[in-house]
């Protein structure tokens, strides 16, 4: 017996979340590991999240882009992730990298994909 996600099953899933609302997308400060229970940043900086631009590369998979840029405060991003709301909402793609040092003005783009597989 077996039971399989199909690829058209994939591109209906792919679909049904360009569909839906804007996903923005937020950075934060803090140590940590990204795991599959987590809710929230490590510790979400104060800028406001980004609507992210959504686009389609390949029939199984969403992508979103958006530039966030530092405020007045000196800050070390380390985490960054995908929600469903500008304020509180779900997590729903969280990541984890090397900090990056800014300074007021400074930029960092994010690419966040989603692939079903």
């Amino acid at each position: 017996m077996a039971t399989i996600y199909t690829q058209a099953g994939e591109e209906v899933v792919v679909d049904a979340i360009e569909a839906q609302t804007a996903c923005y997308v937020g950075w934060g400060t803090g140590a940590g590991t990204a795991a599959k229970g987590d809710t929230t940043l490590f510790t979400e900086a104060a800028e406001t999240r980004i609507v992210g631009t959504e686009t389609q590369p390949l029939a199984d998979k969403n992508q979103w882009v958006a530039t966030l840029t530092c405020n007045a405060t000196p800050k070390t991003i380390t985490n960054a992730g995908l929600f469903n709301a500008v304020s509180a909402g779900n997590l729903v793609i969280h990541g984890d990298f090397t900090g990056i040092a800014l300074a007021a003005g400074d930029k960092i783009e994010f690419t966040i994909t989603l692939e079903q597989t």
